[in-house]
């Protein structure tokens, strides 16, 4: 066996922390890479925790299973015991693992791109910060190459717990009524959602379930699947359509039209729905968050959920009830809170469950579509240019800190005049026309993000299709 070191290792093996957890393609997380990674994460919670197990779990991905190996390998070889949970959603692993005082990893490229893969760090009390991310870029441990991988069984009570939450939570009639379809594709939940549906009262169909993995966006839906969706509420009389992305952290739901909600109205209709006092979202929601007047305060952060679980602590010390979302719809919840009389234990990680059932049964009168007709009108769009070299990102975004104007004018919007910008993370342009335009480099891939804000979906939609069209037509 050969001795290596958790810090050469990953300096130079292709792998980096992203948005949220660390990435890379497939062929580089090698057994090498994961161990390196799996140590390095073992030490940093040594140095604050007394770690003797600790917990594993995968999404549909082919090479899950085997970084998954690899990570209970360099635990067995840290003398931790590995508790395999097999293909759940990130949260219901993040739950259990709360609710047993352990640190976890998660095996998931979440949504992007079937060639790649990541790791997901959570302590004991849920998903490592910034500076946790430093320290195990920064561990510097010895240990010897695994010339075997072991096997490994799977234990069933995460996925358990994590229905019983809502099953606990909500009476057994809650979606009585109701037709769901559920879009099953490859989430990491596919087996979970439709038996929970139907023991909260709805009649489930399952639709579009997949053998092979597919990449699901929530920030990006695809042409393909908006169709789908407006073909399935029709054919199957569906009051809603529940999905996921691909480790189950980020919802994704269509009303009763088949329209999918956008993830930062999703999330603002949930927390409403909870009666939550403090938010804390990214720049890149719909503004309508902030104006809608239906909380006390917004906190406004870098993309990401370690920026908004950042401002938890801020928030709980002056409110009861505290919550964040992403523009991708996934759920945090800050705090403690008590739903119709029973408790709801915070789960300060992205969640996808909740923010279905609240906005479903809040729609049970009228229909989903009617539950946005109240708020600020204001529209959103966005989409990406994938395999875009982060070089070129980059340049772009300096482009616009220096002459933002110039920048606007070469992306095919010379009829607007740069009001404000904004830098808190990526390029967020206020335009005279009240619309916004924000490019950001993904954290996770090489892909070029660009987000649109108008009064109407049209406008929305055609900023940032006239933008990724002059980026990528080498306008810039």
């Amino acid at each position: 066996m050969t001795v290596l070191n958790s810090s050469s290792l990953i300096s130079s093996g292709g792998v980096a922390f992203g948005t949220s957890g660390a990435r890379g393609l497939v062929v580089d997380f090698t057994p090498e890479i994961c161990a390196a990674f799996t140590h390095a994460f073992v030490a940093v919670m040594r140095s604050e925790f007394d770690v003797v197990r600790m917990a594993l779990a995968i999404d549909n991905r082919p090479s899950s299973y085997g970084m998954a190996q690899a990570c209970a390998a360099a635990l067995m070889q840290a003398g931790i015991e590995p508790v395999y949970y097999g293909v759940i959603p990130t949260p219901a692993l993040a739950y259990q693992a709360m609710q047993d005082n352990m640190p976890c990893i998660m095996v998931t490229g979440s949504h992007i791109p079937f060639d790649r893969n990541g790791l997901k760090f959570y302590r004991p009390d849920g998903e490592i910060t910034k500076d946790d991310e430093l320290a195990i870029l920064s561990a510097n441990v010895d240990f010897l190459s695994c010339l075997e991988l072991p096997s490994l069984m799977t234990c069933s009570r995460a996925a358990e717990s994590y229905c019983k939450r809502y099953r606990s939570l909500f009476s057994s009639d809650l979606l009585i009524g109701k037709r769901i379809g559920i879009y099953e594709h490859s989430s990491a939940g596919r087996d979970l959602y439709a038996p929970l549906f139907e023991s909260l009262g709805a009649e489930v169909i399952r639709i579009g379930r997949s053998d092979e993995f597919v990449p699901i966006d929530t920030e990006a839906v695809s042409e393909e699947d908006k169709n789908r969706a407006r073909l399935w509420s029709k054919e199957y009389r569906l009051d809603a359509i529940f999905s996921t992305d691909g480790d189950g952290d980020r919802p994704l739901l269509a009303d009763e039209r088949g329209e999918w909600l956008r993830g930062d109205i999703l999330g603002l209709l949930c927390a409403d729905a909870l009666s939550i006092e403090a938010l804390a979202v990214p720049i890149s929601c719909n503004t309508s968050v902030v104006h809608c007047g239906r909380f006390k305060t917004v906190s406004l952060t870098k993309i990401g959920s370690p920026y908004v679980i950042e401002q938890f602590s801020k928030l709980t010390q002056e409110y009861e009830r505290v919550a964040g979302f992403e523009a991708n719809g996934g759920f945090l919840l800050g705090s403690n809170i008590v739903v119709s009389g029973r408790l709801l234990s915070a789960l300060p990680t992205r969640d996808a469950v909740l923010p279905a059932l609240m906005v479903i049964n809040s729609g049970h009168k009228q229909g989903i579509s009617h539950l946005s007709e109240d708020l600020p009108q204001r529209f959103t769009h966005s989409d990406r240019l994938i395999n875009f070299p982060a070089s070129l990102s980059q340049k772009i975004i300096e482009q616009g800190k220096v002459s933002p104007q110039s920048l606007l004018n070469e992306l095919a919007l010379p009829h607007c005049q740069v009001e404000s910008l904004d830098l808190t993370d990526g390029l967020r342009l206020y335009l005279d026309n009240k619309a916004i335009v924000h490019l950001r480099p993904s954290g996770n891939a090489p892909e070029l993000r660009c987000y649109a804000e108008a009064n109407d979906f049209t406008a929305a939609h055609k900023i940032v299709v006239d933008v990724l069209n002059a980026i990528q037509n080498n306008i810039i």
